[in-house]
């Protein structure tokens, strides 16, 4: 990330000036998140260059999230403690500047190291995303995401395929 950094969202952001060009997203950084980070319903992460660190190129979501351990494929629950829930993480929302085409991938990344560093901290086996659309749930697919829950678009990534992605671009 070169010249980047992710951070919490502050004051100093210009949400109004960010556009991804799906209007419910937009209005979420513009009129809800800072209320949602208030209450501590959700974290919200922007991305922005260190040269003009106001503007906002893309941002996301997390919050604490349970998913009822039998509604997962038989496969992933193998690997799972028999608990009638699993601990994960939601990533609620992920955008993207519209002139910042290729950035999801990396805020994605980014998400998913943020997530992985704070299971030390707060557990979590699983990472779950929502898909607003079918072009979202394609991305999310492309990168390794499994479709859960009877819905192609509410997928989830196990932590151990997170980490053993981390393990490897280390080395």
């Amino acid at each position: 990330m070169n010249g980047l950094r992710s951070e919490a969202l502050s004051s100093s952001h210009d949400r109004e000036g960010f556009s991804c060009g799906v209007a419910a997203l937009d209005n979420y950084l513009q009129r809800q998140a800072s209320q949602d980070m208030r209450r501590h319903v959700a974290a919200v992460f922007v991305m922005v260059s260190e040269d003009q660190p106001q503007t906002i190129l893309g941002y996301y979501t997390l919050a604490s999230y349970a998913v009822e351990t039998s509604g997962l494929p038989d496969e992933a629950v193998k690997k799972l403690p028999r608990y009638p829930t699993t601990p994960a993480t939601l990533i609620g929302r992920l955008a993207r500047a519209v002139d910042q085409p290729g950035f999801g991938s990396l805020l994605l990344a980014d998400a998913l190291g943020r997530i992985l560093s704070n299971t030390r901290e707060v557990a979590s086996a699983l990472v779950v995303v929502d898909a607003k659309d079918d072009a979202a749930a394609a991305f999310y697919h492309k990168h390794g995401f499994i479709p859960f829950g009877g819905t192609a678009r509410k997928l989830f990534l196990p932590m151990k395929t997170i980490a053993g992605a981390a393990q490897r671009r280390a080395r």
